[in-house]
């Protein structure tokens, strides 16, 4: 059927057509308040409808009314499924798919086999949306017990698949909006920079909840939830084209009631988090990850623990400190690859310049950051100074854009001393460790801004400034020509993983019997009062290992020192 625009309204106006062209689309009679013929030609076109033939006396007629059911429930906006539908998700246990800290896993893969026990336990109430193949973003162990669902495809059509692959970021949005909205429960995983395409759609989706919860009688309804992977940061064949993490502004803008952005560390850290936002209601949950295969930090419990919390203090990254004893810096990670370079940062730190403090923070929850009155995640005042000081210099290595970070920060105290780095929009197709540098995030880039921001306050590390500066430029220009003539850059995975713990270790016995040979030749009294201070500082190591469990690595670390 062709239906001209304006279809029956007026035919035109002032000698101008009206019906069949664009000013249809417009107020066609915007003075018929004030204009004798503008009313009789709005009068002329609502008459023609005769809606007085159906609505006599202002109510429906009888033929109308004699078809609405006498049964209320069997009205429309009365049934339950229309404004209460929610049914929960039969819950699994995470805890049984984690992986071994000090292991390299990929987040996705971990997850899609967590995610394949769901699909299991929850066979009609959770669909998975995907504009791109499962395999690519290496989700495809939910494929082992379900299958996708392409209705033009004779091999899978009618089988009851739970996957729905289709090459369109709309279609996929729709389809979730639609499938929650019956009460059930959608996955909605992407390339990192396609979400983009459907940035307006999930605007209007979260509108339409914001004002669906300040109505009394409507019931609550599963959260959309988002997996971006295929990040910027681990480019592979793709190039700049990929490289979008605007996706993360998109949420943060809607109200702080529904906006939730995730951005885990490690697989286990992932793993809570997908957990978590499965069993929510009313959020826009995005959540970031690696699926290439990267470090684990933490072991289930540590994970579980961090991921309640939003960010916490890495002691076994950060230099062991007394009580109530600020660092020099405070170093902090959000996101996967370059929480990676704050931890080898804090590595390079602890060899090249042992003198200075470091903290390492690691931020999973990004609406931590926000003034407390801004959000129901934020950090309390107390809560905030507590793990990034009070006055000490604090970088963040982000993964999405620098501004976004910024504007969650302002309103915190003493913003004016924290830095954000984020990505640049540069890059191509390279290396990671190149996507790293280029974008001023890599661990050089971290512990040359350290070196230069500790030296404020630390004495010993301001008098080699210009020597340690030198030095990581040094490096840097190194990695630049191998990068330049090999078209690889390393990318240290499980063996650095297993062995960052020792080697931090190492270096800090190192830094204590080089500060003894130092001073060791002054007065008895000197000697004694130094020989004090390090055995603190050899005890608070020793509780580090101690809580971190690396034992066997400050045996390690002492024996060989006791060989030397």
């Amino acid at each position: 059927m062709t239906a001209g625009q304006g279809w029956s309204g007026p035919k035109e106006l002032d000698g101008k057509p009206v019906e069949g062209s664009f000013r249809s689309h417009q107020v066609p009679l915007s003075k018929a308040n004030s204009d004798e013929s503008q009313l009789k030609a709005l009068n002329d076109w609502l008459t023609s409808y005769k809606i007085g033939d159906v609505l006599k006396d202002g109510k429906p007629v009888q033929s109308i009314l004699d078809s609405m059911p006498k049964n209320d429930s069997k009205k429309l906006g009365q049934l339950k499924d229309t404004y209460d539908p929610y049914t929960a998700l039969k819950q699994v246990d995470w805890k049984k798919f984690t992986v071994e800290k000090g292991t390299d896993q990929s987040c996705m893969q971990v997850t899609g086999s967590y995610l394949d026990k769901v699909f299991q336990e929850n066979p009609i109430s959770i669909r998975l949306f995907s504009p791109d193949e499962l395999e690519s973003n290496k989700l495809s162990a939910i494929l082992d017990h379900t299958q996708r669902n392409f209705q033009w495809d004779q091999y899978s059509r009618a089988n009851g698949g739970r996957v729905i692959e289709v090459l369109s970021e709309h279609d996929c949005q729709g389809f979730m909006q639609g499938y929650t909205l019956t009460g059930r429960t959608a996955i909605f995983p992407s390339y990192e920079s396609f979400l983009g395409i459907v940035h307006t759609m999930m605007v209007q989706y979260s509108k339409f909840i914001k004002i669906a919860q300040e109505v009394k009688w409507r019931g609550d309804l599963a959260s959309i939830n988002y997996i971006e992977t295929s990040t910027w940061a681990r480019q592979e064949h793709n190039g700049f084209s990929h490289q979008n993490p605007s996706f993360i502004g998109a949420v943060l803008n809607i109200k702080a009631e529904s906006a939730r952005v995730y951005l885990p560390p490690d697989a286990n850290c992932f793993l809570s988090t997908v957990a978590h936002i499965l069993a929510s209601k009313n959020k826009t949950n995005l959540i970031i990850g690696s699926k290439q295969p990267t470090a684990v930090y933490l072991s289930p419990d540590e994970a579980d623990e961090h991921c309640r919390l939003g960010a916490s203090i890495w002691h076994f990254a950060s230099t062991p400190l007394p009580a109530d004893t600020d660092p020099d810096v405070v170093l902090v990670g959000i996101g996967v690859e370059v929480t990676f370079e704050v931890i080898k940062a804090a590595e390079l730190l602890r060899t090249l310049c042992p003198a200075l403090r470091v903290r390492v923070v690691n931020v999973t929850d990004l609406m931590i950051l926000l003034a407390e009155s801004q959000h129901p995640h934020a950090l309390s005042k107390d809560k905030f100074l507590e793990v990034f000081t009070k006055d000490r210099p604090v970088r963040f290595n982000f993964h999405g854009y620098a501004t976004e970070l910024q504007g969650l920060l302002f309103g915190r105290e003493g913003v004016a001393r924290m830095s954000v780095e984020g990505y640049r929009e540069e890059g191509s197709t390279t290396t990671p460790f190149d996507m790293m540098l280029v974008n001023g995030v890599s661990r050089f880039d971290v512990a040359k801004w350290a070196i230069s921001k500790g030296a404020e306050a630390n004495k010993e590390v301001r008098g080699d400034l210009d020597r340690l500066v030198k030095e990581v430029e040094g490096r840097v220009d190194k990695v630049r020509r191998f990068i330049a003539e090999h078209g690889k850059g390393e990318y240290r995975g499980v063996r650095y993983c297993r062995g960052w713990e020792e080697t931090l270790i190492f270096a800090q016995i190192r830094m204590i019997c080089t500060r003894w040979q130092r001073l060791s030749r002054g007065r008895d009294r000197a000697r004694w009062l130094v020989a004090r201070e390090l055995g603190k500082e050899l005890q608070l190591i020793t509780l580090n290992c101690i809580r971190s469990s690396h034992i066997r690595s400050l045996a390690t670390c002492y024996s060989l020192f006791d060989r030397k």
